[in-house]
């Protein structure tokens, strides 16, 4: 199977993100295309609590705590579907359906066949190998669709905050299934980040639970726990991460991201949709653990293994 070369693993190591072009065919990715909208037009509006999928540390919009409710909570597992705040008003969607929707996830690498066949390959596998997994176990998968003149910007973050083990080990694989660019929300990394003393994951997003130990929601809590990856070479820093390089990412492209390497996407604001599959690896071995307080809980037969 296709593996990484040296170059591109000291690439990824210096960097801390790495773009393989044409990792996907164009079959390929026309079949993740045309399962997406099948998802969008077939889901029921009719029962669904119009959940609102926002990041809580935006600083245009510090009102808007981070989705935090049942629907969000128990995603894990099934395909479930969040709107962008911008395509509701007065409790009603300002769009059609399939125009509203900020991402579909959490479980379609278990659920969506197509989705399973790209994600639990031998070519995915291969690239873990490389990177020194020993027991990956694939989580959080999702289609972000980033809707014209609507997708809202992330702002710019760490994947290991969010799907944190002790000691950390998360590395996102984000496939382009439409163009990205400048100006429809491509994405943007502060290179070597991921080393910097200052770059460790020093918050977590965590469920949130109150008095009588029910959960209410979510919060950013601060890391008590180890910052970095096992064995790397962390670089003492003034905390200045300079400007992010900002990529021209083409359909069928993989993105793989350092679970410590800060990034961020800007705002869509083009009349193009740019849709994009993402999922997270995570170390299963021996000497690692996913912790219990992450947002995102293992169903009850454990995330799925990559290694088959």
């Amino acid at each position: 199977m296709p593996h990484l070369t040296p170059y591109q693993l000291q690439t990824f190591q210096e960097k801390g993100y790495l773009i393989l072009e044409n990792y996907l065919t164009p079959h390929q990715i026309s079949s993740l295309i045309s399962e997406t909208n099948s998802l969008l037009s077939t889901f029921d509006l009719s029962t669904h609590p119009l959940t609102q999928f926002t990041t809580g540390d935006d600083d245009e919009n510090p009102s808007r705590a981070h989705v935090g409710d049942d629907y969000f909570l128990t995603s894990g597992d099934k395909v479930r579907f969040f709107f962008e705040p911008d395509a509701i008003k007065d409790g009603k969607l300002t769009k059609p359906k399939e125009k509203a929707v900020n991402k579909i996830g959490h479980a379609l690498h278990d659920l969506s066949p197509p989705f399973e066949a790209i994600t639990l390959s031998e070519q995915n596998a291969a690239i873990a190998r490389d990177l020194g997994f020993a027991d990956p176990r694939v989580l959080q998968s999702m289609v972000i669709c980033k809707q014209p003149s609507i997708g809202g910007a992330v702002p710019p973050h760490r994947d290991s905050e969010f799907l944190y083990t002790s000691p950390p080990s998360a590395v996102g694989f984000w496939i382009a299934l439409q163009d990205a660019g400048v100006g429809n929300a491509t994405l943007g990394f502060y290179p070597g980040s991921h080393r910097r003393r200052s770059g460790g994951v020093k918050r977590r997003f965590v469920r949130k639970y109150n008095e009588t130990g029910e959960c209410v929601g979510t919060e950013f809590v601060e890391n008590t726990g180890d910052q970095f990856p096992k064995g790397l070479e962390v670089e003492e820093d003034n905390g200045d991460f300079g400007e992010p390089e900002v990529s021209e990412i083409k359909a069928g492209s993989l993105v793989l991201i350092h679970g410590n390497v800060l990034h961020k996407s800007e705002r869509n604001t083009g009349d193009k949709s740019r849709y994009a599959y993402t999922f997270h690896v995570i170390e299963g071995g021996e000497g690692w653990e996913y912790d219990g307080r992450n947002w995102l809980q293992p169903p009850e037969q454990g995330f799925s293994k990559l290694y088959r």
